[in-house]
């Protein structure tokens, strides 16, 4: 077990407990933010952490492009132990793709370039390179052109950090979790991770690290102290600032008259903020890092509205780190704990069992509603397994062939990890002709609502927040099998 974080209160470490409460009545308020989990830390103490449930603090959780900040950490040590050269032509360590790579400037990209999301080219390549060679993405992504010299442009390009996960895997011979467990996982104290991999041997970098939000917070904590971890450097001296530096400018105008924390420039792997810098990821997953207040916001959610998160941060958090402590025993302090302790979604709302004809919805099957699953397509069935036990009715969703069972039992949300794929599940019979359910996947930010229609035996299906690389509902859980 790896030791905790130390912890104090808000008012110990200079926090206002009132702009925190603001902070999370403003998260819980807005209709398209869902916080998942949250952990704020002042001179590296933990002030305020919480999650709602049915997510948990030891749940692991998938990152999206916040993994990317991890992939540029592993570079960082790489080249530390002179693994790796920023300098060098990133052909250079892919002599099998030598004759294939005749385009100047994608022979003239540099390891500080895909770093950089600086590779010359003008907008995303990962479709394009995957077109080129579907099995070989760095041959494909090497093959589209740059439009513009290497580190003269930006654009956020999943194939340039795909491309550096390549060669520290390659060059350290381990995957990058492993090549991480013992110079930053275990020394940060960071407990199990898992990295989804494309192909099969090597972790993909540029998002598919799932992992807990404590593991955020340590990571932010890492880099708020230049690379230090309990008086031992980790990281070499220098990355830091370099790693957290814009390096190319993406934004028309200047960066300081940009209202979006997206043109505020790009470091290694990392975002400029309009205050201080973060790694983040789709969906709302942050490692914000506030050298100014010596502070990190390390969260997990689902949301499109990044943005909005960063606005409500700089509107509640940022006035509530004050320059000196706050004097004596503080009420708001404890209010602000006992909140912290009870934080919950709302379940969807339904009854556990039909009103009326009960025995109609016993073991009944549902087809998709106009024969497609809008935002789903591989999910082809729903049953309801007939009759009720102890444990309750069950719900079998069927996904390209494969059935995945939940049960419906109760108010609030049922969690089960003992399945597939772990999940919570909420909701119920809203009349008597319709069944609505949310299921949460929870290692990941996605919920599906289902929906069935008893007369005409249909049922329809959104996501909540859409997977961007899953393959099912079955794939939606942490790899495991990482370290």
């Amino acid at each position: 077990m790896s030791r905790p974080l130390p912890t104090s209160t808000p008012a110990a470490q200079g926090v206002d407990a009132s702009g925190v409460q603001a902070f999370l009545d403003a998260l819980e308020a807005a209709p398209d933010i869902e916080p998942h989990g949250l952990m704020i830390l002042r001179h590296g103490q933990v002030v305020s952490s919480g999650w709602w449930a049915p997510y948990a603090p030891d749940r692991l959780h998938l990152l999206y492009s916040l993994s990317k900040s991890f992939t540029s950490t592993a570079a960082g040590l790489a080249v530390a132990e002179g693994l790796i050269r920023l300098d060098d032509p990133v052909i250079s360590y892919f002599p099998e793709f030598e004759a294939d790579i005749t385009d100047p400037r994608s022979r003239a990209m540099l390891v500080r370039h895909v770093a950089s999301m600086a590779s010359g080219h003008l907008a995303e390549t990962y479709e394009r390179a995957r077109v080129l060679d579907p099995q070989e993405v760095v041959r494909g992504f090497l093959l589209v052109p740059p439009e513009r010299d290497p580190g003269t442009v930006f654009a956020y390009n999943q194939p340039a950090t795909y491309t550096l996960a390549a060669i520290l895997q390659r060059v350290t011979g381990r995957s990058l979790s492993e090549y991480l467990r013992p110079r930053l996982l275990d020394p940060l104290g960071i407990g199990e991770v898992a990295w989804t991999r494309y192909p099969a041997d090597r972790e993909i970098g540029f998002s598919g690290l799932h992992a807990t939000t404590d593991a955020i917070a340590r990571l932010g904590l890492l880099y708020l102290r230049d690379g230090v971890w309990e008086g031992e450097r980790l990281l070499p001296e220098g990355w830091v600032a370099e790693a957290t530096r814009a390096h190319v400018a993406n934004a028309d105008g200047t960066p300081e008259g940009a209202v979006s924390d997206w043109q505020q420039g790009y470091g290694f792997q990392f975002w400029m903020s309009r205050h201080g810098y973060r790694g983040d990821g789709a969906y709302g997953q942050f490692c914000l890092v506030l050298p100014e207040c010596d502070a990190v916001v390390a969260m997990t959610a689902a949301t499109e509205q990044m943005q909005d998160v960063l606005n409500l941060v700089w509107e509640h958090l940022l006035p509530a780190f004050g320059p000196e402590p706050l004097p004596g025993e503080r009420h708001e302090d404890t209010v602000l704990a006992q909140r912290l302790a009870r934080l919950a979604l709302p379940p969807a709302a339904g009854k556990p069992a039909p009103p009326e004809r009960a025995e109609d919805w016993s073991g009944a099957e549902f087809a998709p509603y106009g024969g497609v699953c809008a935002g789903q397509p591989t999910l082809t069935a729903v049953g309801i397994g007939a009759g009720a036990d102890e444990g309750g009715r069950r719900l079998t969703l069927t996904d390209d062939g494969a059935p995945l069972t939940l049960r419906l039992a109760g108010h609030g949300w049922n969690v089960e990890d003992d399945g597939p794929v772990p999940t919570a599940v909420s909701g119920g019979w809203t009349d008597a002709d319709t069944l609505v359910v949310d299921v949460a996947f929870l290692e990941t930010p996605h919920h599906l609502v289902v929906t069935c229609s008893l007369p005409d035996r249909t049922f329809t299906a959104r996501w909540r927040t859409a997977p961007l690389h899953a393959e099912s509902l079955h794939s939606l859980r942490a790899p495991r099998g990482s370290v």
